[in-house]
């Protein structure tokens, strides 16, 4: 009994090993400016910290979005959008192309949030990047409060291992757009009782897009479904195995 368990022990102990040695993915934060209402100076380094919990994702902050154009994405495994631009030059069709071109040449890209508002001034370029952008013609969202957040497969590596939960955010009702998407994950508006999705990624073979609409605040993107959700999402968009043999997850 003592030699197996000790087997046991060595082989769990190798294996963790072996993983931890592994190359860890490099993620870029891009951030800077969004509604008033979302603080972005606050809910960035939330972010940051709920990706790392996952320790094979390295993960750095770019909050100038002027320097989007000029930054050099290759480096990265992964950038995560999280903001919402005013400005039409900041950061401006370059900094449009910039995403573009990394996402078509193998980077995964994660959009957060309000990051569906991002870049209005080229929208339809946009929405085939991402999936759905925001329409400020539709009803934004419900009133703030707490919803059940359904996952509507297992069959993509994001949710194979997870299960609904519910969380306090805001449920977005204002995407629209027609580029293929496959729905992960879906809530039900408890203004209109209709069916929207939270959580998408591009129907693309070749692309590594995940779009999540949750975390309005902190305590949203630290609710443990919604953190799962973008930990699993960037993780895959970085090209990464997923579930991690060591780090199993389940939402409650």
């Amino acid at each position: 009994m003592i030699v197996f368990a000790s087997v046991v022990l060595l082989t769990v102990a190798a294996s963790t090993q072996a993983e931890d040695s592994q190359p860890q993915k490099r993620v870029l934060i891009v951030t800077g400016e969004d509604y008033p209402g979302h603080k972005w100076q606050l809910t960035a380094p939330a972010l940051k910290m709920q990706l790392e919990q996952d320790s094979r994702l390295r993960v750095e902050t770019l909050d100038d979005l002027r320097a989007l154009a000029e930054t050099d994405l290759s480096p990265f495994d992964a950038v995560v959008i999280h903001f919402k631009n005013y400005d039409p030059s900041i950061p401006g069709q370059a900094g449009l192309d910039r995403l573009v071109s990394y996402v078509e040449q193998g980077g995964g890209l994660v959009a957060v949030h309000f990051a569906c508002g991002a870049f209005q001034e080229f929208k339809q370029e946009y929405e085939l990047l991402v999936g759905r952008v925001w329409n400020p013609e539709l009803r934004g969202h419900d009133p703030y409060g707490t919803f059940r957040v359904d996952i509507v497969t297992n069959e993509h590596k994001i949710t194979q291992s997870m299960k609904s939960f519910e969380t306090e955010d805001e449920l977005y009702t204002c995407l629209d757009g027609d580029t293929p998407i496959q729905v992960l994950a879906t809530s039900i508006s408890k203004v209109d009782s209709k069916t929207y999705p939270i959580a998408f990624v591009v129907a693309h073979p070749k692309k590594r897009v995940f779009h999540c609409l949750l975390g309005h605040n902190v305590m949203g993107l630290e609710n443990a479904g919604a953190a799962e959700l973008y930990r699993k999402g960037t993780a895959w968009a970085a090209g990464m195995a997923l579930p991690s043999p060591h780090q199993q997850e389940t939402s409650p």
